[in-house]
């Protein structure tokens, strides 16, 4: 079966610097060892302790990145210039995909989430595809809910960063 999804994109634009968007996302979320932090998540013995782990690795705003891709390097080779920077953050709480997962299992599919930080001639820009978007078509008003409340911990970041 193939569907139709439609995805509501979040876009801002800064004129803060790169480096000082960049640098904003990464103080607000948690950086935990992914080694690590997979294995300590696999060898809890009960909800209770799963949870206490992923709470560990959480950042101030209740997300952590899970990796970073610098796609920014990899054209920067092509053109043999300084730009453009352009970063892709993969960030999220397994407790929230957890509880999105419950009511609709293809939540995991699209969490942990997307950021893209992006450098063009008008400044830098962040675009976020809205989870609750993602999520309509399954018609699930509890995981709706959930990703409602994603959505707007992701944007609150992504606004305090651009300043």
């Amino acid at each position: 079966m193939i569907r139709k999804v439609e995805v509501e994109r979040f876009s801002l634009t800064s004129s803060r610097s790169f480096d000082e968007v960049l640098a904003a996302i990464n103080d607000a979320i948690g950086h935990p060892d992914m080694a690590e932090f997979w294995k300590s998540a696999h060898q809890t013995r009960s909800a209770a302790e799963q949870e206490s782990t992923i709470q560990k690795a959480l950042g101030r705003t209740g997300l952590m990145s899970f990796v970073q891709f610098d796609h920014g390097a990899i054209i920067r080779k092509d053109t043999g210039r300084d730009s453009p920077r352009m970063v892709r953050v993969v960030m999220g709480n397994p407790l929230i995909m957890q509880e999105m997962a419950k009511h609709v299992p293809d939540a995991g599919s699209y969490a942990p989430v997307t950021v893209l930080i992006d450098e063009r001639s008008d400044g830098v820009h962040l675009s976020y595809d809205r989870m609750a978007s993602l999520l309509a078509q399954y018609g699930n008003s509890d995981a709706l809910a959930v990703a409602r409340n994603l959505d707007k911990k992701v944007e609150a970041l992504l606004s305090e960063a651009t300043g």
